[in-house]
């Protein structure tokens, strides 16, 4: 088989992906999302992004990648695992998400994005790219949709058949041609499991629909008030950074299994902080467990703001 073939560039980029330690790779042609941009423009509409303007910005940027990559021809859709068996030794002590209990990840996959893109060039020759993960105008979890890394569940997030939903998703859009994959079938069937366990009431009743601005993880990452809205007093199941409660619940997690990453593996002890010593973080503290994390989006005045919400 000829090194230019696109069948043996596509086999080539998925063997690679997965050697760097990727979830799973799939490929969907590159071309203005219709559909995706009329519900993008109903959920804004609904004002479910709350304080997230940043959501209304770029928005032909964001249903196009011909808009970010001159020659775009595919998008590389990825997935990386996050999950995790380890919890936090306190049962009582506010909680914090799984995927934020190590190194950031926008820096750990953006890395590792980095080193792909230079192996493809090394291997192909140059060529027009860009490659994305969380912090772009993409709509990184339609393109795991139409790619089929998974279907998008009754709780919004993308899930696989194999592998659960403890995943970041990534892409590198391209100028040139590969072997495209097919979305795959929604497996949700009847189950409102996610929809029954929400606290706040986040996803629509009927599922794949969710107010953003009644989710934990936008209370406690995205709202930058001083205060979160008393409403939410006694909703938040002691989630200080993020929730899990979703996928928590979620059957197809069954199928997730223990990351390999080492730098989303905490060292700092975080796991066994107990309730009394979140209630007594300090700045300097904040900064020593969190150095290089996630976390530091919220900063100190806004994990504390969080602490004090469970406490009061």
């Amino acid at each position: 088989m000829e090194n230019n073939s696109i069948k043996y560039k596509s086999d080539w980029i998925k063997s690679k992906a997965l050697d760097l330690g990727f979830l799973d790779v799939k490929f969907a042609r590159a071309e203005f999302m219709e559909a995706e941009a009329e519900k993008l423009k109903q959920w804004l509409d609904m004002n479910y992004h709350g304080q997230m303007s940043y959501m209304e910005n770029h928005f032909e940027k964001r249903t196009d990648p011909t808009q970010l990559v001159e020659g775009a021809q595919s998008v590389i859709c990825l997935s990386y695992n996050y999950y995790t068996q380890e919890l936090q030794s306190d049962n009582s002590a506010p909680k914090i998400s799984k995927y934020a209990y190590g190194r950031d990840y926008h820096k750990v996959i953006k890395k590792k994005l980095k080193q792909f893109q230079k192996e493809i060039k090394e291997t192909f020759g140059d060529f027009n790219s860009r490659y994305f993960v969380d912090s772009a105008p993409v709509l990184e979890r339609d393109w795991a949709k139409r790619s089929g890394l998974g279907w998008v569940g009754k709780n919004t997030l993308i899930i696989s058949p194999k592998k659960g939903s403890y995943f970041f998703l990534a892409e590198i859009i391209v100028d040139f041609e590969l072997e495209y994959d097919a979305p795959i079938d929604d497996y949700c069937g009847t189950c409102t499991k996610c929809i029954d366990a929400c606290p706040t009431q986040a996803i629509d009743k009927e599922g794949y629909l969710m107010d953003a601005s009644k989710c934990i993880s936008y209370l406690t990452i995205e709202l930058k008030d001083d205060k979160i809205p008393i409403e939410f007093k006694d909703q938040m199941e002691n989630w200080m950074y993020g929730c899990d409660i979703c996928q928590d619940v979620c059957p197809w997690n069954r199928f997730s299994s223990q990351h390999t990453e080492d730098d989303f593996v905490n060292k700092k002890g975080l796991l066994e902080l107990t309730s009394e010593d979140w209630n007594n973080l300090d700045e300097e503290k904040f900064n020593e467990l969190f150095e290089g994390s996630a976390v530091k989006r919220t900063k100190y005045k806004g994990l504390k703001r969080n602490i004090d919400f469970l406490n009061e």
